[in-house]
């Protein structure tokens, strides 16, 4: 078993797996990306330690927080360590790198594990997460991809991805696709927090020497806010403009909307966010058609009446370099010609 010292950030990859010892909620806020969820204390419990530490004494508190953190610790190495080799070399962080996760490293090192701790927990993470996109995000060689709704350029973002080339794909890590009717059913937007893990593990991959491609998004994406510091900077990079004709875009809207159809309750909802600016009567024919599935003249007069007429003002207001993009027409947004497109762009760029 090797001398146990504090483990750093950077040391992550030496472990074969990593695990976090905080609760189940503290978990799903946000994790080191592949981390597995082992608490030593549940929810209830840690509350309940909680209080008895503040209303009885700190004592009592340690005392009954002893007992259910050995039987937790009991119930993962009857369970979820089980069958782990003898040279298994797990890392493990609570919060701060205290009590939680250091009770685990003693049993797992008893076993005979090389098990280590995550010096500063997890708000040591927190923190290098922070410094990465502080540190990265200015040296970004960005290539910003705008287009009107419905131009794919989603899509277009991952068969870039698909062709080698390196990709910021913001709507995935907010699971959301950025619009009025971008939310996804049944998938729940991750916290701000695990957002920003997840775009900061993305861009300490990238060679900063190579373009980064990434989708021209306002500051909110749903009710998650996409950080100042890369919104400025997707506003001053250069553009590549995706120019589809309206037949192309109406038919790719209704193949990657088509679950909307399926709760026309919550589609005329989301409708309704619109009489101000649309007036009640254009609004009310819109509600007419979610509710009898009618998404083609629905998408037709969003299109017209909705999106576009705003698209190349605000695109013009809000990207300095508008002016001088680079266009690509498309009449035809098939799973092959998204696949052109980006072979195009990349073509552009080497």
């Amino acid at each position: 078993m090797s001398h146990r010292q504090p483990v750093r950030i950077s040391d992550i990859a030496q472990f074969h797996t990593i695990v976090d010892a905080r609760s189940p909620a503290e978990f799903a806020l946000d994790r080191i990306p592949g981390a597995i969820n082992c608490p030593v204390l549940s929810d209830e419990e840690r509350a309940e330690i909680g209080t008895i530490y503040k209303q009885v004494s700190p004592f009592e508190a340690k005392r009954l927080g002893a007992a259910y953190v050995s039987a937790n610790l009991a119930r993962h190495l009857h369970d979820t360590f089980h069958d782990r080799p003898a040279n298994w070399k797990p890392l493990v962080y609570c919060w701060r790198g205290g009590l939680r996760s250091g009770s685990m490293v003693t049993w797992l090192r008893l076993v005979g594990w090389d098990a280590q701790q995550l010096a500063g927990g997890y708000k040591g993470f927190r923190g290098h997460v922070i410094e990465q996109i502080d540190s990265l995000v200015p040296r970004l060689q960005l290539r910003v991809l705008c287009g009107a709704t419905g131009s794919a350029k989603t899509r277009v973002l991952h068969a870039l991805a698909a062709q080698g080339a390196q990709v910021m794909d913001l709507e995935g890590y907010a699971s959301h696709k950025g619009s009025l009717l971008g939310h996804l059913p049944g998938v729940e937007q991750p916290s701000q927090k695990h957002f920003e893990t997840l775009m900061a593990t993305q861009m300490a991959q990238f060679d900063l020497s190579r373009p980064v491609y990434i989708e021209g998004e306002s500051a909110k994406i749903g009710r998650i806010a996409v950080p100042l510091a890369l919104v400025d900077r997707m506003r001053q990079a250069p553009i590549i403009e995706i120019d589809a004709s309206v037949p192309a875009r109406l038919a790719y809207l209704l193949r990657d909307y088509a679950y909307l159809g399926a709760d026309a309750g919550l589609l005329a909802t989301k409708l309704g966010y619109l009489k101000e600016l649309q007036g009640k009567e254009v609004v009310g024919r819109w509600q007419g058609w979610a509710a009898q599935g009618a998404l083609e003249p629905l998408f037709s007069e969003l299109m017209a009446l909705h999106y576009d007429p705003h698209y190349e003002r605000s695109q013009a207001r809000n990207f300095a370099q508008w002016a001088l993009r680079q266009t690509l027409l498309a009449d035809d947004l098939s799973d092959s010609s998204i696949d052109q497109l980006a072979a195009q762009i990349r073509q552009r760029d080497l």
